[in-house]
């Protein structure tokens, strides 16, 4: 891993809503191969800093370099720049007025511009890839949360992104669904995909992350290896919050 490029880097990023701050002095690297999981109670600011890192919001202070690039300074295009550090949402965002095959292509043929006998070739196979070609001319409201969220991983993998960013990717399902889309991701981090989740399943975050960033009020409050912050966190407020999954 020390080998491994540094993709991304987050520098002292803050961000405020207001006189609300909801992220203060926050710093990551994620290298080429990571799987980094960001745990922490609702309203900690895991979300934000994934919407922050996107350029969904704008941050209020700090830097986001991108191969060493500070992309808030303007010298990078957005929309190339989110074809290489792709999103998945919790809601899905799925183009409801177009099939399965539709919303896998529509990246691909606008943003990177390729022709449509290709951008169809790409697209079908991620979409084997996550399980979902039996549905490709389904239309999303003909879709369990579940393969919405399936087709929604395979949008992004079409744009063949270095950095997948996941926000809470399960929230928005029903438990028996949560699965499915746990495999596909266990699937991509096996395959040496680069990914940084915002997720509460904690068991995942256990078994597949590399790395975990637990955050509180807005701050990284502990980081590490999962042993380390599973089995034996170092700060009270990691204790305490872990405590109320193991009781679980």
């Amino acid at each position: 891993m020390d080998n491994n490029e540094t993709i991304l880097a987050v520098n002292h990023l803050s961000k405020r809503f207001g006189e609300n701050t909801v992220l203060r002095d926050i710093n990551c690297r994620v290298s080429t191969g990571d799987v980094i999981c960001v745990i922490g109670a609702s309203g900690s600011g895991k979300s934000t800093m994934l919407r922050c890192i996107n350029l969904l919001e704008t941050p209020t202070g700090g830097e986001i370099l991108f191969h060493g690039t500070d992309i808030l300074s303007g010298g990078l295009s957005l929309s190339a720049y989110r074809a290489k550090v792709g999103m998945v949402f919790q809601s899905f965002n799925l183009f409801s007025n177009m099939n399965v095959l539709d919303n896998c292509m529509v990246g691909m043929r606008r943003v990177l511009k390729l022709d449509k006998g290709t951008a169809k070739e790409k697209a079908l196979f991620y979409l084997s890839k996550v399980g979902m070609s039996p549905y490709i001319n389904a239309r999303p409201r003909q879709l369990s949360g579940g393969q919405k969220q399936r087709v929604a991983i395979a949008r992004a993998l079409a744009m063949e992104p270095e950095i997948l960013l996941f926000d809470e990717p399960t929230s928005a399902l029903d438990p028996q669904m949560v699965g499915e889309v746990l495999n596909v991701m266990k699937a991509l981090a096996d395959d040496g995909m680069t990914m940084l989740i915002v997720t509460h399943e904690m068991a995942f975050a256990r078994d597949v992350a590399r790395h975990v960033i637990y955050m509180d009020k807005g701050v990284v409050c502990e980081e590490g290896p999962p042993e380390q912050i599973f089995v034996s966190p170092k700060k009270q407020e990691t204790k305490d919050f872990l405590s109320r999954f193991i009781r679980g």
